[in-house]
């Protein structure tokens, strides 16, 4: 039984004004030259298929051929809903693709039967048992208490979650030995395990509620699928329990590691023969950091890029004063280099030069979170302690942030 495992495609999104549509496409071609290659008998996406809860048409559109497409390799395919995913967008098409080989998961569901998938071979004998579990929203397993603690409200989540999973896991088992199955049984989950490394393209989730969830919380299952961390890599050293990240960047911070998808074999028994498989770039980009001299050094770089498509470049510029000009030098430099930068930032220097550079800084130069920051600095509060109330106020903002974001893959 061979599977791949991705996750965190998130089709429809924009990067800095700019379309993922043909890496996205691009991707997809040749994740289905990887099935044909490695002949996979299911591939496994673990959340966030779309960007948004309303993903543009074009996105839409590249799902469903996908869907057709994997299901003439008799491949089958299983989705998960991920925190970016709207779970009534995910289930408009849920019976219809249903009839091709793809199994879709959108919400957690107080019937474990929903959640539980068997997996055939090519011989068509079922070769495994998913536990899909997909991003788990407290309002699915959770029932608010007057009075509680957020600390009690961690506490019941983290144990909710803990539980869900056990449950699901002991029914797979019974279905598995009702049948006498002698096969492995796959769990799946969109989430933050504790002790993993996030990038920056990555949205926190539980915010207010679960910071993380303990390894030691997943059951003992064979291979455990996980999406959300969109950096690929091993939980709590477990070489069962991964993510396998997102396939193309989503943030220039994610230039730091290689893209990959992961293959997962089992041969006659239940041990897993764990295969990371690399995903090539499909974009090129790039990174600059350093002074105005060191930047037009690394620019040179670019002079013989021959690929029709230009580098997307995010650079870091590093100098002692305020230059009001700085967007103007860089064009200068980058002009007849087959480059687009995308995003151009100062370096935060020592305290001394921020005074004179904050008053100049542009509005692209700084996050939400710095703007809320700058507007709080501002704030006199009289008749309490002034530290403690700005503190309490900055933690109800990024709740509220966070929030927002969540609405995004809500019904």
């Amino acid at each position: 039984m061979k599977i791949l495992h991705t996750s965190d495609w998130h089709l429809g999104q924009n990067f800095f004004t700019k379309s993922r549509k043909q890496e996205h496409q691009a991707f997809l071609d040749w994740l289905l030259q990887e099935i044909d290659k490695n002949q996979i008998d299911a591939v496994i996406v673990a959340g966030d298929v779309f960007d948004t809860g309303s993903p543009p048409s074009y996105a839409r559109e590249m799902y469903n051929q996908f869907v057709v497409s994997i299901s003439q390799r008799n491949c089958a395919l299983v989705v998960l809903g991920g925190n970016h995913d709207s779970v009534s967008t995910l289930r408009e098409s849920k019976s219809l693709l249903a009839c091709l080989h793809t199994h879709v998961v959108a919400n957690t569901s107080d019937d474990l039967q929903d959640q539980l998938i068997t997996l055939k071979n090519h011989d068509g004998e079922i070769g495994a048992i998913v536990c899909a579990v997909p991003f788990v929203r407290p309002r699915d397993v959770l029932t608010s208490q007057a009075g509680e603690s957020g600390t009690d409200k961690r506490q019941a989540l983290g144990d909710a979650i803990k539980s869900h999973y056990h449950e699901l896991y002991q029914a797979a088992v019974k279905l598995r030995d009702d049948a006498g199955w002698q096969v492995p049984i796959i769990a799946t989950g969109h989430l933050t395990a504790l002790g993993v490394s996030p990038s920056k393209s990555v949205r926190d989730i539980y915010i207010g509620t679960l910071d993380g969830f303990a390894a030691d919380g997943f059951p003992p299952a064979d291979y455990i699928a996980l999406g959300h961390i969109h950096r690929p890599q091993i939980v709590a050293k477990s070489e069962h329990i991964r993510y396998s990240g997102s396939p193309i960047p989503l943030s220039f911070d994610e230039l730091k590691f290689n893209k990959q998808v992961v293959l997962v074999e089992f041969d006659g028994d239940q041990r897993a023969r764990i295969e990371p498989i690399s995903v090539p770039s499909f974009q090129p980009m790039g990174v600059l950091k350093g002074s105005l001299e060191e930047i037009e050094v690394q620019l040179s770089e670019y002079l013989e890029h021959d690929d029709p498509k230009a580098v997307w470049l995010h650079i870091e510029v590093s100098v002692q004063d305020y230059l009001s000009d700085l967007q103007q030098r860089i064009q200068l430099m980058t002009e007849g280099l087959n480059v687009e930068v995308l995003q151009l930032q100062r370096t935060r220097g020592p305290k001394a030069q921020a005074l004179t550079q904050e008053a100049k800084e542009t509005l692209s130069e700084l996050t939400p979170n710095d703007v809320f920051q700058k507007r709080l600095a501002l704030e006199v509060f009289e008749g309490e302690d002034e530290l403690a109330r700005k503190e309490r106020i900055q933690t109800q903002f990024t709740k509220i942030v966070a929030e927002v974001e969540h609405a995004e893959g809500e019904e």
